[in-house]
């Protein structure tokens, strides 16, 4: 039985923000006996649920979720933290007998698993002070001189640095993905997903992540690197009276389809995704998961 839980294939679940990602998974995992491995930069943190769109207690309830508060907002958590993590998760899920859905989210928390990247040393902190001495103007102008591809989040000077850090990685990964994996993107039409993205904005708000920022910024403090998401960001501003409800709606709304952009821009570089709309991969998953469960 072991034997044949290990054939059990990786579904990895891609997509720009608030395109579908998490009901389709859910979906999929409550029909296939899947558990889910969340591949996003924000939701790992402790006490950020409303202004990371983290999975609801319901939806959390459905099926197994990993991957999701992870760590304090004030502790360090790479990229290579998160492979170690997931991959070691895929183990446990798999010996289970159940399917392992990876699903996000942050690009490079995906492509670490299915193109299993060799991270490279901790950064030498005498050169890292020289690139945080840097502004981001000068941060982005060095990656294009020296072919550094920019992280999705690349108004982040730390997710900037550590890109420069690991520019060597693509001669450490695979040049096609792991065995035994199902890379599925979620294609949205435009209007739709801005849309999507706007209906998002306004639940966030509803569901009270202004409160949630001000607990966190006298806890952390504003300048976190885990207060850098665009819904803090913007309640910082919005207690400051320096913008009005509708003002934050709208900026949010603005700078999350800017996100989905510099997503869609990272995943369209990966010609291994089977791209559709909700409806086609969802027969598409079930039609490839049928043969294993």
């Amino acid at each position: 039985m072991a034997a044949k839980n290990l054939t059990l294939p990786l579904i990895v679940v891609v997509g720009p923000t608030a395109s579908g990602k998490t009901s389709l998974a859910i979906e999929m995992a409550e029909q296939f006996n899947g558990e889910i491995i969340c591949a996003d930069s924000r939701t790992i943190y402790k006490g950020m649920d409303v202004g990371t769109a983290k999975p609801t207690k319901e939806e959390q309830a459905k099926v197994p979720h990993w991957g999701l508060d992870l760590v304090e907002p004030n502790e360090r958590f790479t990229a290579a933290d998160f492979k170690e993590y997931a991959t070691r998760k895929i183990g446990e899920i798999r010996s289970r007998g159940h399917v392992p859905f990876l699903v996000g989210g942050t690009g490079l928390y995906v492509d670490a698993i299915i193109f299993d990247y060799q991270f490279g040393p901790i950064a030498d902190n005498k050169q890292r002070s020289a690139y945080e001495a840097m502004t981001i103007d000068e941060l982005h102008d060095y990656c294009k001189e020296n072919n550094v591809s920019l992280p999705e989040n690349d108004q982040n000077k730390r997710y900037v640095i550590r890109a420069i850090e690991q520019k060597s990685i693509n001669s450490k990964r695979r040049n096609d993905p792991i065995e035994n994996s199902i890379i599925v993107g979620i294609t949205t039409e435009r209007d739709a997903l801005r849309t999507q993205i706007r209906n998002r904005v306004e639940q966030i708000f509803d569901d009270g992540v202004v409160n949630e920022a001000t607990l966190l910024g006298k806890k952390y403090g504003w300048d976190a690197e885990s207060m850098t998401g665009n819904s803090y960001q913007l309640a910082k501003l919005y207690l400051r009276n320096e913008l009005s409800v509708v003002e934050f709606k709208e900026k949010n709304t603005t700078l999350d389809w800017r996100l989905a952009k510099r997503q869609l821009t990272w995943l369209r570089r990966n010609p291994y995704i089977h791209w559709g709309k909700l409806s086609e991969l969802r027969n598409y998953l079930t039609e490839r998961l049928a043969s294993y469960v």
